[in-house]
């Protein structure tokens, strides 16, 4: 037990990933507590599946459009300051709505406008701080196993984030909640300034910025593999992650519970969703991902199609935890699967697609669910995006054996093949960013 204990929790061994991960896990804890609040503060104010949907949009949108400026960014410039900047920035948006939510003066359009802040910051962001990941952890043969313990401390947070954020606003309101979130970012501020960061050379800096997107386009849609994994997560994203966008809904209207049904019914997405990370922190190789990537999407479908059809808290629960799961198992595996075929010096682009593919089509998918449920309920929505995600799965399956074939010749390069044991740490020199 002590030795799997090792084995998942290695890259902690280097300093400034450790300081981050403590930094990062506080913040994180706020940021589920302030979405959970928001959520619930659009339902209160408007009643409305589209506001909700709208909001969603507003704050995870501008990084459909950002992303892919951060990632030629993130692969020429000092990833460390850039992540200073944009987590300060981050602070003051969650303290300015925390005023105006504790001042009473809080109205449907500053919540919009206040997200879509958000929504850039977080476009910039997050492809930023997921590639400077092969910055903190020095052993390239960790980097894989420090994506994986980055996931699951972010679905450990959205655990706990949602319970907490479902007691204090019964007991003290949203803006409490928005508040400490504000507070939270100090944690990972400090967790970066107490980092000792070496200087490495970037690559590509006299390429126009916008030259470099359109290369890395290129490169990821010319070979078929990455192609289809990159589509199916914009599918499913689209269709089937949005469902949390109506939990409000479903803990108010059709289970008839409050803001702590609705703390219940993120916390079983995230536990699901946090067993698939210690799941795939423990792996000690990459073989096999297609096959996981498969099982997982079609696992988050009839989840969801489960949940769609429940009426009652506990076996809504099971099937959050179910496509909790899911989801988090195909993402990450797709992003593994990703850096480990990908080159160095396309990391920070790749990795902005798979950001575009995952986060930057969710608030769309979010407005259409508003939209769609506002005239056909919630759950007739979720069950009709789980079908089409069903069918994109099933499609994706069908072409694994073409896509082993195409990787096969990567693998053997990387020396994943022939030794199982230690392809990992051949792979992991090789990968873009972010777990998978």
């Amino acid at each position: 037990m002590a030795g799997i204990t090792r084995a998942v929790l290695r890259s902690l061994k280097y300093r400034n990933f450790r300081l981050f991960t403590i930094g990062q896990s506080i913040s994180v804890i706020g940021s589920w507590v302030q979405q959970v609040a928001v959520g619930w503060l659009v339902y209160r104010l408007t009643d409305s599946a589209l506001m909700l949907g709208l909001v969603s949009f507003a704050a995870q949108g501008p990084t459909f459009v950002l992303a892919p400026l951060a990632g030629a960014i993130a692969d020429r410039a000092n990833k460390h300051r850039l992540l200073i900047i944009t987590q300060t920035l981050m602070m003051v948006q969650a303290l300015v709505l925390a005023a105006l939510v504790l001042s009473g003066t809080i109205v449907i359009w500053h919540l919009v406008l206040l997200s879509v802040a958000l929504g850039c910051l977080s476009g910039f962001d997050i492809p930023v701080r997921q590639s400077f990941l092969v910055e903190m952890v020095d052993g390239k043969e960790d980097l894989s196993n420090a994506i994986a313990l980055n996931s699951s401390m972010f679905n450990a947070a959205r655990l706990v984030g949602p319970a907490i954020a479902g007691i204090l606003i019964t007991v003290v309101g949203e803006g409490v909640c928005i508040l400490l979130n504000g507070l939270s970012y100090s944690a990972v501020l400090w967790a970066l300034l107490a980092m000792r960061i070496q200087r490495r050379s970037v690559t590509g800096e006299k390429t126009p910025v916008f030259a470099q997107i359109r290369e890395g386009f290129t490169y990821a849609f010319s070979f078929p593999p990455i192609r289809a994994v990159l589509l199916l997560v914009a599918v499913v994203s689209l269709l089937c992650v949005p469902f949390s966008v109506l939990l409000p809904i479903y803990a108010g209207r059709i289970l008839g519970g409050d803001a702590r049904v609705l703390g219940l019914l993120i916390s079983a997405t995230g536990a699901g969703a946090l067993a698939a990370a210690l799941y795939l922190a423990s792996r000690e190789s990459v073989r096999g991902l297609s096959k996981v990537i498969t099982f997982s999407a079609l696992l988050f479908a009839l989840a969801l199609l489960l949940f769609s059809f429940s009426r009652v808290l506990w076996l809504s629960m099971l099937a959050l935890v179910l496509a909790g799961f899911g989801m988090m198992l195909q993402m990450a595996a797709s992003n593994t699967f990703l850096q480990t075929i990908v080159d160095d010096d396309k990391r920070g682009r790749i990795l902005a697609l798979y950001t575009m593919a995952y986060i930057g089509t969710a608030p769309v998918g979010s407005l259409l669910m508003g939209w769609v449920a506002q005239r056909l309920g919630a759950p007739a929505t979720i069950a009709g995006g789980a079908a089409i995600s069903l069918i994109a799965a099933a499609a994706f399956g069908r072409k694994l054996p073409d896509f082993r074939a195409q990787v096969r010749p990567i693998y053997r390069q990387l020396g994943i093949i022939p030794e199982v044991a230690t392809g990992i740490q051949a792979a992991t020199t090789h990968t873009t960013e972010e777990p998978s």
